[in-house]
């Protein structure tokens, strides 16, 4: 494994969402881990050794925001670098939520398209 490949986390439940999301990135030569729950995502970002996770706010289990609570306030064993949040329309009361408790950013989930998706995900690195 080259040391410049970017490892990514999506927690997302929707198994076509995910499954785009992961195709789409490993496409791009990014290394991609899943998790398809909240006590999964909670397992893996525990874990950490991530450079970017995108993480949904609906979740079955433990939903996004007490995810990304947890995560504030423990030190996973590898570090992990920016959390985006997956949402729709309307949720702005959470989103801000979310910045409140370290989110780097969100995406929107029904308003982007493969390329924009990647577009975002390779900004986060740059500000890196």
């Amino acid at each position: 494994m080259e040391n410049n490949q970017k490892k990514i986390l999506i927690v997302e439940d929707d198994q076509f969402l995910r499954e785009f999301y992961q195709e789409l990135l490993m496409q791009e030569g990014y290394l991609v881990d899943v998790a398809s729950d909240g006590a999964e995502g909670e397992a893996k970002l525990n874990q950490g050794g991530y450079d970017l996770v995108l993480l949904d706010l609906m979740l079955p289990k433990k939903d996004g925001v007490t995810l990304l609570k947890e995560a504030k306030f423990k030190t996973p064993s590898k570090p992990i670098g920016a959390i985006v949040i997956l949402t729709n329309l309307g949720q702005e009361s959470l989103i801000k939520q979310c910045f409140d408790l370290g989110a780097a950013g969100y995406l929107i989930k029904s308003a982007l398209n493969p390329d924009q998706v990647l577009a975002e995900i390779k900004s986060y690195f740059k500000n890196k």
